[in-house]
C-alpha cells in the first residue's frame, strides 16, 4: 500500500450500518455512522457472494468495528468485527430503528463527526430492545439530534431571555425563537402546554398529553429542518401504530 493509502487508512472504527445498497454484481455501498469520522460511505467488495464473510455481518443496528482506506466521497472497506451486546430489533422496535436510520441520513452532514450523537444512537438502540415506549425513545433521539445539529430546543425558559416556563401558562413554540405565552392573537407557532415543555425538558413522557404535545412539536420542528423531504418509515409507523 502507498504512502497515501496508509495515511487514509482507518482501523477498528466504531461503527453502524445505516443503509445499503448493490454496487455491481458481487460489492455493497454501505451508509455507516461512524464515531469518530461522521456519516460515510463504504465500498463493501465482494459482500454479495455466497461465501463472502461480510454477508451476514454488515447488518443494521449492530454495533460494528470498522476498517477502511482511501479517500474521496466512497472508501474502501478492509475489515469489519461484530461487537455484540445489542439484541436484533424487531416488530415495532424495528420499524423505529429504521426511522432514526432515516433521520440521520437525511439530516446528518457527510465527514461531521458527532461522536455524543453516536452515543445518544447506541442508547437509543438499547432502549428500543429492552423498553417498551418506543415513542418516548424517538422523542429523546430527536430533542439529541437537533441539539447535536445547533438546533437545540429551548424548554425551561420562555424565547427572547424571558422568564422560566410556568406549567400552568399556554405557550407558542416558535421556530427559530423557542416559547413564547399564548396571548389569544393570530400568532405563529405550535401551541404547547408549559407543562410539556417541562417533562420534555426532564424526558418523561409518561402523561398522555405531554406524549402527545411532544410528539407533534418533533414533527413540526423536524418537517422544517428536513426542507420537504419526506421520511417513508414515519408514514409506516404511523399507519401500523400511532407513534
Amino acid at each position: 500500500m502507498t504512502l497515501a493509502g496508509r495515511q487514509n487508512r482507518q482501523q477498528d472504527e466504531p461503527a453502524f450500518v445505516l443503509h445499503n445498497y448493490p454496487y455491481s454484481e458481487s460489492s455493497l455501498i454501505l451508509e455507516v455512522f461512524s464515531r469518530h469520522h461522521g456519516r460515510i460511505a463504504i465500498m463493501a467488495r465482494g459482500a454479495r457472494r455466497p461465501r463472502s464473510a461480510l454477508r451476514g455481518l454488515l447488518m443494521g443496528f449492530q454495533p460494528l468495528r470498522l476498517s477502511w482506506f482511501g479517500k474521496g466521497e466512497v472508501r474502501t472497506l478492509h475489515g469489519a468485527e461484530w461487537q455484540g451486546g445489542q439484541p436484533y430489533l424487531q416488530g415495532r422496535a424495528l420499524m423505529c430503528g429504521f426511522y432514526l436510520n432515516e433521520l440521520l441520513m437525511n439530516l446528518l452532514a457527510r465527514e461531521d463527526p458527532h461522536e455524543q450523537l453516536f452515543d445518544d444512537y447506541t442508547d437509543a438502540l438499547h432502549r428500543l430492545a429492552h423498553e417498551r415506549d418506543h415513542a418516548a425513545t424517538l422523542r429523546r433521539f430527536e430533542k439529541r439530534l437537533l441539539q447535536a445539529l445547533g438546533y437545540g430546543l429551548e424548554l425551561a425558559r420562555e424565547a427572547g431571555g424571558g422568564g422560566a416556563i410556568q406549567p400552568e401558562v399556554c405557550y407558542r413554540y416558535v421556530i427559530g425563537r423557542g416559547a413564547e405565552p399564548e396571548t389569544g392573537d393570530r400568532h405563529p407557532g405550535f401551541p404547547v402546554s408549559g407543562k410539556t415543555l417541562l417533562e420534555m425538558a426532564a424526558d418523561d413522557y409518561a402523561d398522555p398529553v405531554t406524549a402527545q404535545q411532544g410528539k407533534q412539536l418533533m414533527r413540526m420542528l423536524l418537517n422544517h429542518y428536513l426542507n420537504g423531504k419526506s421520511l417513508h418509515t414515519r408514514e409506516l409507523i404511523k399507519d401500523l401504530q400511532k407513534l
